[in-house]
């Protein structure tokens, strides 16, 4: 497996090796072993979530208070998303920037996101298909949400899909109405 840091520290990608033959493909997406020394720590999982998205749809920015915090391990089974990371945590040097990384069906690529990071994915494809391994139980009190339009962080969403059409942007209302980095 590679890893590597990206540039808002305590986010990583790991691309796995993929073995391919006429069955099929396998990879090993997560071990432990290896994570511990790329990362320096432990990944506790309390909570797995699943996520299908059409084409255009756009989640996030979502961030848990941190304190408690909850790390997030997210992988693409189906389809494709631009997995966004924004640095929220008071105090970092990288506060208020955002990285990104492509999440495929065919590099089978995973982002580990430490406690206080914000997070958005945005699906690139129909029927793109998204499972997170959470650190922390979902805890509605300590969930919050950014806008992921704020000019402020200046996120360079694509403008295509995979297939090369025009996106239109889908967005929950809760998510739609998130408010800037500024105003939280």
């Amino acid at each position: 497996m590679q890893i590597r840091e990206m540039s808002i520290p305590g986010a990583w990608v790991f691309t796995p090796r993929l073995h391919s033959d006429e069955r099929g493909t396998f990879a090993e997406t997560f071990k432990a072993s290896e994570f511990e020394k790329a990362t320096g720590r432990r990944f506790d999982l309390l909570q797995v979530n699943t996520s299908v998205s059409a084409a255009g749809v756009l989640r996030g920015i979502h961030y848990t208070e941190n304190p408690p915090g909850q790390a997030k391990y997210v992988s693409c089974v189906r389809g494709a998303f631009l997995d966004v990371v924004v640095d929220l945590r008071e105090g970092s040097p990288t506060f208020g920037r955002w990285d990104s990384v492509l999440l495929d069906d065919v590099d089978r690529r995973s982002v580990f996101l430490s406690e206080g990071l914000g997070h958005a994915i945005l699906s690139l494809a129909d029927d793109s298909t998204v499972t997170y391994l959470c650190s922390l139980e979902y805890s509605p009190e300590f969930d919050h949400d950014l806008d992921a339009f704020d000019p402020d962080l200046g996120i360079d969403w694509p403008r295509a899909d995979r297939a090369g059409r025009p996106i239109t942007y889908l967005r929950s209302p809760k998510d739609a109405a998130a408010p800037r980095l500024a105003d939280r």
